[in-house]
């Protein structure tokens, strides 16, 4: 098993999602997301629409990274040929052996599209098989259905519901509360979710 080198450029890719480390540089490839679909992030905590809240969300992202507390990710689609989002690993606890995953969104076109499935099989593989964590938690605006519906489909378990845990753009809000052991990864989910993404790729091959 590895440490979490948090100074490494860590790749993770298959044959249709490539997941690249964060760079400032990336700004210029996520803008038009910025710019033409505010809406992405409706339920944030931290808002990305708008270049100067964009500025705000990458330079949060790295500098966890460089606190060693999170690895933000961009999204790769290798079916368009185009950049579809970010996601990142957040309040890794060394102590505990455990981790976050979050900050995730996908531009509307690739929602829907199978992209997300195949992102989380990555970074699970990743987290369980190659760090040897114990546990990942999820966690999502309790009213955001489309984000705790992928959650579910991905194989976690909800724990509850955390009341007017934190603040949030307008006001505060509930977050509800994921996860998936690594007992559990390797005990079905992970074979699960490979089975529902080959199901989904069959499908779309019809």
């Amino acid at each position: 098993m590895q440490t979490f080198n948090f100074l490494q450029e860590y790749i993770l890719e298959n044959d249709v999602v490539r997941l690249n480390p964060l760079h400032h540089q990336d700004i210029d490839t996520l803008l038009h997301f910025s710019e033409q679909q505010p809406e992405l992030w409706k339920y944030s905590l931290q808002p990305a629409d708008g270049l100067e809240n964009l500025k705000t969300y990458m330079d949060f992202a790295l500098k966890g990274r460089k606190e060693e507390t999170s690895y933000p990710f961009i999204v790769f689609d290798k079916r368009s040929q185009q950049i579809a989002g970010s996601t990142r690993f957040y309040d890794f606890q060394k102590k505990h052996n455990t981790v976050q995953l979050g900050y995730t969104w996908y531009g509307k076109e690739f929602q829907g599209t199978g992209l997300n499935k195949h992102c989380k099989l990555l970074l699970l593989e990743f987290a369980f098989e190659t760090l040897g964590l114990d546990r990942v938690e999820f966690r999502a605006d309790a009213t955001n259905e489309r984000s705790i519906a992928a959650m579910k489909s991905i194989g976690c378990t909800v724990e509850g519901i955390l009341r007017s845990n934190c603040a949030a753009p307008k006001g505060r809000r509930d977050s509800i509360v994921l996860s998936i052991l690594k007992d559990e990864w390797f005990g079905g989910i992970k074979e699960k979710l490979k089975s529902k993404i080959e199901k989904e790729r069959n499908i779309s091959q019809q």
